[in-house]
């Protein structure tokens, strides 16, 4: 554990000093090509060095890296990286106005800042990627034991071992008796009064970093015990409740005034500012998307009218929003007019029903591009579970238990589900079921972050061709 934590010190102080090299760097490009700073005297130009040096050591104190930790999402680094350059550039202006309160610093600390974000955001992909190549090859990684026999186990083995760069080595697992059906896939390490008998041994010191438990909430003082060896051994210690104590269901924690209940479902967006900060975002990026295609939408139309000749530009179809409530989704039309367009039968990679132009529309997604007039209008967010066809939605609710609570929240242009591999044609029943189940995860963890991760994803795919686009 001490090499893990060592390794993650290092990586953090690399991309710290990385950080500090990227910005002397742009202040000295800043220096040599801006022309205001060429009438600046030398004790300017040094005051302006140290200044911006200062802001950065002060800003790497609250917003420093967090590539090298284990379980970290990339919209968290991109929080991190956002204040960061946010933080620096307000004190850099502040610094330098202390120092020399005359001189305007101003507009080219704006501009530094943006170039410093664009850069940072570049080197933390690079940075990124590089700690998960050197994950992948064994190293920078933290050993994990399981201790118990339920098969809730099997969740947690699958969470830590499904991404390999995450870092986690699971060594096997401790119980009593073996785990049914995963003889050959997990290994078994011994009896747990076998891994107990190791803290009394003062020779044997325990080789792993983190224990996952899953017993009975009925053996209070084996919980305890298995507590306190990983305190002695400084081991990071979970418990996981044993399946057969959980009631099935996903219950939360919430407060009626001081009584303590438990819902099924928790949703962000239900406090007033989280709603009101969604809503600004919304109208302030659909009115940009919209302004922004307002160039293209005659020739759009053109080409639509040339090879559909017979349907209308718009596509209109009702889908269900938040609460179950039915409003009329508009889109650019990529079908020619056809018996079925209800939207119980989905689109398909070599449907006969798309025009040429409609399916390379389909295909860069410029035919959801209406659909931020729904979103001005209040049917629809930037980001949410797509909507889907009533028709559909009286399908599956009869099919995937849970269904429906994907419409606590305002469906959206694009959403988690979307950009993480659950886009398209939904052949089979677990395809939806995936869509419904990051669906919820979307609704339950909801942050501003979050939707500007799940935007900049969409474009990603968008470029790079989404073979799930059609």
């Amino acid at each position: 554990m001490t090499n893990n934590n060592q390794t993650n010190l290092l990586i953090k102080w690399c991309i710290i000093i990385s950080d500090f090299v990227i910005l002397n760097a742009l202040i000295a490009a800043f220096i040599f090509w801006q022309p205001k700073m060429h009438a600046w005297s030398k004790d300017s130009l040094n005051i302006f060095v140290l200044t911006c040096n200062l802001a950065m050591m002060v800003s790497q104190a609250y917003f420093h890296t967090v590539i090298h930790r284990h379980l970290i999402s990339g919209g968290e680094i991109l929080r991190r990286l956002v204040w960061l350059t946010l933080l620096q550039t307000a004190l850099s202006y502040m610094f330098m106005k202390m120092a020399i309160y005359n001189l305007s610093v101003g507009w080219i600390l704006v501009m530094m800042g943006t170039a410093l974000f664009v850069c940072l955001l570049t080197a933390r992909f690079i940075e990124r990627h590089l700690v998960r190549m050197n994950r992948k090859r064994g190293k920078n990684v933290r050993k994990v034991v399981l201790v118990g026999t339920d098969r809730e186990l099997l969740n947690v083995y699958d969470r830590l071992v499904k991404d390999p760069t995450r870092g986690y080595l699971v060594l096997g697992y401790y119980g009593d008796e073996v785990i049914k059906g995963v003889e050959g896939q997990i290994k078994k390490l011994g009896t747990i009064d076998e891994l107990l008998a190791m803290g009394h041994n003062p020779v044997v010191q325990a080789e792993f970093d983190d224990m996952y438990v899953c017993v009975s909430r009925r053996k209070p003082e084996l919980v305890r015990d298995l507590s306190r060896f990983c305190e002695k051994n400084v081991i990071r210690f979970y418990y996981v409740p044993v399946s057969v104590e959980s009631m099935g269901i996903p219950m939360k924690r919430a407060f009626l005034d001081d009584i303590e209940v438990y819902a099924t479902y928790t949703n962000p967006l239900q406090n007033p500012v989280n709603m009101a900060m969604k809503r600004v975002f919304d109208i302030v990026f659909s009115t940009a998307m919209l302004l922004c295609i307002l160039p293209f939408f005659p020739i759009i139309a053109l080409i639509i009218k040339i090879q559909s000749s017979k349907g209308g530009i718009f596509f209109k179809q009702p889908r269900t929003g938040i609460d179950g409530k039915t409003f009329y989704c508009y889109k650019f039309r990529s079908m020619h007019p056809n018996k079925d367009e209800s939207g119980l039968v989905q689109a398909k990679k070599d449907d006969p029903r798309k025009f040429p132009f409609g399916n390379f529309m389909r295909k860069t997604s410029i035919d959801e591009l209406p659909q931020f007039l729904n979103v001005l209008k209040g049917d629809m967010s930037v980001i949410g579970p797509r909507p889907h066809p009533v028709a559909l939605n009286e399908e599956y609710v009869k099919l995937i238990d849970k269904y429906m609570a994907r419409h606590y929240v305002k469906p959206g242009v694009t959403g988690w589900a979307q950009v993480t591999g659950f886009r398209g044609e939904t052949e089979e029943l677990w395809q939806m079921e995936g869509r419904v189940k990051r669906d919820i995860w979307y609704m339950e963890n909801w942050s501003f972050w979050l939707d500007i991760r799940i935007i900049w994803m969409t474009v990603k795919q968008v470029v790079m061709k989404d073979e799930q686009a059609y």
